[in-house]
Formats: structure tokens, C-alpha cells, sequence
């Protein structure tokens, strides 16, 4: 869910033709170089992404982009906050909601590629090839393994298609994921397509309102929140959607409180047993809604469940669904996870 950064290799690249420091060159390479520089200087390519490992070369802006669901939806809405919605020729991502007024009805309305999907709810190889994609994003490298059936990237590079696996999707472990992730997906696909100044315009004014958040509740006692998808199984105890480590611990820091269960498990989840969820003290409940339509219901449950909770004595809980995770729109769930938690000074 959920990377190395490129910008190593590009910028590089850069700093050569700009500086002219390269090495030796006939009067004739030197006047290719200048056209090759002039020409780039215009159109902002040919842009290349250092991505797991893995060169990917963009010759121009994708103009055929599907977008995987690896039950996410960072990407399709990275690329709705840049504009570029109609760049994208199938999306299989869907929270069903969302904290952006409208993100949620223009998901809704962008092409599926009319695929038939397989086991993991996903584009398989043969449905993908025939989509004729010029860049697939995916948000881990489960997206593109042979084994589960999907494209590979150099099958997809034979047939002419970048890919692209989103920050700390490398090895399928978001454990270590922040809000700077969310920042660095903006930030290359605003490269991919030539916009990295409204890239950087949302990347400003996200860290301005977290920022801003960030002063208020300043010096304040953490409350100790226990953040869980709602209505979601992911292993065999009671309350095995749990989180513990991931983005989300670091929007709790920057909106004034901590993970109860951060300590749970050495990954992004904890599968607990209900004995102990009931012995831990929690403040506050953030639930994350993933095509659930009635999370808030979930939340009034697990707060009449445990009466024992600080939080269930205060009603304290805060319902989310994008803002949570890996995407655009961070500051948002900072901001309204702050005003649940610090009501007096947000």
C-alpha cells in the first residue's frame, strides 16, 4: 500500500548539459548536445525515474494511463488533484467516498477499461496488454508479479509502457510510509506529465495547513487513538484491520496524538484479540471507511462495546476514508483529526 526517489539520474543529466561538464566532444557532438538541451528545455523531456530499481524513460506526457487498484486510491486522486483525469483510459481504485467535495462522483465517472478482473480484483496480463496502456501505475510491486498473474514491467516495456510503482511499494512493506511519500508521488508525477508546478503549488500549500495545525495543538498531551478500518477482516482475530505503524502514525503526530497500538506489530497492521483491544486505554478512534457506507455506525459500535474507553465517555471518534492513506489530501485528515482531538484549539 501504499520508494527510492528518482530524481538522482534526471538531475544529474541536467546539471551536464548545463554546466557542459561531461567530458571531451567534437564541434559537431556539442551541437547536437545544444539542440538535444533546447529541445528538452521546451517540451520538459525526455523525463527519467529512477523507480524500485528500475529506469523508466518518459518520452512524453502518458496519454493512456491505467491506473491498478491494490486497494488504494493515491493514485487515481494524485492524479485528479493534477488535472489529469483524462489521461487515464481505465481505474480500478475506489474508496467510494472521499474528504475532497466531489473526488469521490469524478473516480466514479472515469473508464474501468471494461475488464474482467481476477481473484485479487486487479487488471490480469492479458486484459492489460489489450488496454494498450502507455503507463501503468500500480501502488506496490504486487501489480506487476508474473506469479499473481499480472503484467511484469519488462512486459509491459516490450509493448511500449512505463510503469510505475508509488513510494514505499518497493517491497510491498508501508510500514515506514509518511507524509512525505504522499508528497513524492505528487511530486513525479507532476515530472510524468509536465506539471510539476501544480505538483509543487498543492505539495506548499499541504504543508502550510499542517503547518498551521501543527502550532496549535503544540505542547499539548497526545491522546492515544486507536486507528481501524471499519467492517474489514485481514486475519483471524476480532480486530485484525488495526493499525500500528504506517502514514497513518505520522498524520496522528502532526494533528496532536499518538497510535495506542503502534506497538502492536513490527507491520502497517495488528491483529489483535478483543481481551486486548478492551485492556487498552483509548482517547479516540479514527475509522477508515474503504467502500464502507456506514463507518460511522461501525464507530458508535466499537464505542458501545467498550464503555471502558475514555473515548466512549467522550464520544470522541473521527470518520476518514482518502485523507488517511497514501494521496493529496493528508492536511485534511491532520486538520479534522486535530478537531476531534483538540477541540478547544483547533
Amino acid at each position: 500500500m501504499p520508494i527510492n526517489r528518482p530524481v538522482v539520474t534526471a538531475l544529474a543529466a541536467a546539471l551536464c548539459l548545463l554546466t557542459a561538464a561531461c567530458g571531451g566532444s567534437s564541434s559537431d557532438d556539442k551541437a547536437s548536445d545544444t539542440t538535444t538541451e533546447a529541445r528538452a528545455s521546451k517540451t520538459g523531456y525526455p523525463v527519467t525515474l529512477d523507480n524500485c530499481g528500475q529506469k523508466e524513460t518518459f518520452k512524453k506526457a502518458p496519454g493512456r494511463v491505467v491506473v491498478m487498484n491494490g486497494a488504494s486510491v493515491a493514485e487515481v486522486s494524485t492524479l485528479l488533484a493534477l488535472g489529469l483525469g483524462d489521461k487515464i483510459v481505465a481505474n480500478q481504485q475506489t474508496y467510494g467516498m472521499s474528504e475532497v467535495s466531489g473526488r469521490a462522483a469524478a473516480i466514479k465517472k472515469l473508464p474501468t477499461g471494461d475488464v474482467k478482473l481476477n481473484d485479487a480484483y486487479d487488471i490480469p496480463r492479458e486484459a492489460m496488454l489489450g488496454l494498450r496502456p502507455d503507463l501503468v501505475l500500480s501502488t506496490t510491486s504486487y501489480g506487476f508479479d508474473e506469479k499473481n498473474g499480472f503484467a511484469t514491467r519488462d512486459q509491459l516495456k516490450d509493448v511500449g509502457a512505463n510503469s510505475y510503482v508509488s513510494p514505499q511499494g518497493c517491497d510491498q512493506d508501508t510500514s515506514k510510509m509518511t507524509i512525505a511519500d504522499s508528497y513524492q508521488l505528487l511530486r513525479d508525477m507532476g515530472k510524468v506529465f509536465n506539471v510539476s508546478d501544480k505538483a509543487e503549488k498543492l505539495i506548499a500549500a499541504s504543508e502550510k495547513n499542517i503547518a498551521a495545525v501543527k502550532e496549535k495543538v503544540k505542547g499539548e498531551k497526545q491522546p492515544k487513538v486507536m486507528v481501524l478500518f471499519s467492517n474489514m477482516s485481514m486475519g483471524g482475530n476480532d480486530f485484525s484491520s488495526v493499525v500500528a505503524k504506517g502514514i497513518y502514525n505520522d498524520i496522528l503526530a502532526k494533528a496532536g496524538g499518538s497510535n495506542a497500538f503502534e506497538n502492536a506489530s513490527k507491520t502497517s497492521f495488528a491483529d489483535l484479540s478483543k481481551e486486548k483491544v478492551a485492556a487498552t486505554d483509548v482517547d479516540a478512534l479514527v475509522v477508515i471507511a474503504y467502500n464502507d457506507p456506514s463507518p460511522a455506525a461501525y464507530a458508535k459500535k466499537l464505542l458501545k462495546e467498550f464503555p471502558q474507553w475514555p473515548a466512549a465517555k467522550n464520544n470522541a471518534f473521527v470518520t476518514l476514508s482518502d485523507s488517511m492513506y497514501l494521496g493529496p489530501s493528508n492536511d485534511l485528515a491532520v486538520e479534522k483529526i486535530a478537531e476531534m482531538l483538540h477541540p478547544d484549539k483547533v
